[in-house]
């Protein structure tokens, strides 16, 4: 190859490469991704998880509009559209698991009286 043949090669630090593909990521792509990983956070702290709750499905609403945007033609991010849509539904998953969790235990009466003799004795050996 002749350096005629070439094409031009923009410098690493510019910008000109991106608008020459003319290929933009989908924002609610980006979004979903965002609003997943911000569900899963909150999930895992379990004090936020009615949060993460929240987030999770409007990170699913999102990668689902995501999804769409990106098949159209100039526009990418399938992939971060999936990882979005994967992110949030785990954390909504997550969440409806640790509410099951929390509401089973709650219910459990034996379960209450356990927890409240373990408060009860806690108590005791701090006086």
């Amino acid at each position: 190859m002749t350096a005629a043949s070439e094409p031009a090669r923009a410098p690493a630090g510019s910008r000109s490469h991106r608008s020459a593909t003319g290929a933009k990521t989908s924002a609610a792509a980006t979004f979903a991704l965002v609003f997943g990983v911000a569900g899963l956070l909150c999930v895992l702290t379990a004090i936020l998880a009615w949060a993460g709750l929240v987030l999770g499905i409007i990170g699913i609403i999102l990668g689902i509009f995501g999804l769409k945007m990106a098949s159209r033609p100039g526009v990418t991010g399938r992939g971060v559209a999936i990882g979005g849509l994967v992110l949030s539904i785990l954390a909504v998953l997550l969440g409806l698991g640790l509410a099951a969790g929390i509401t089973t235990f709650i219910n459990n009466d034996g379960a209450v009286d356990r927890l409240q003799q373990q408060v009860d004795d806690l108590r005791d050996k701090l006086d």
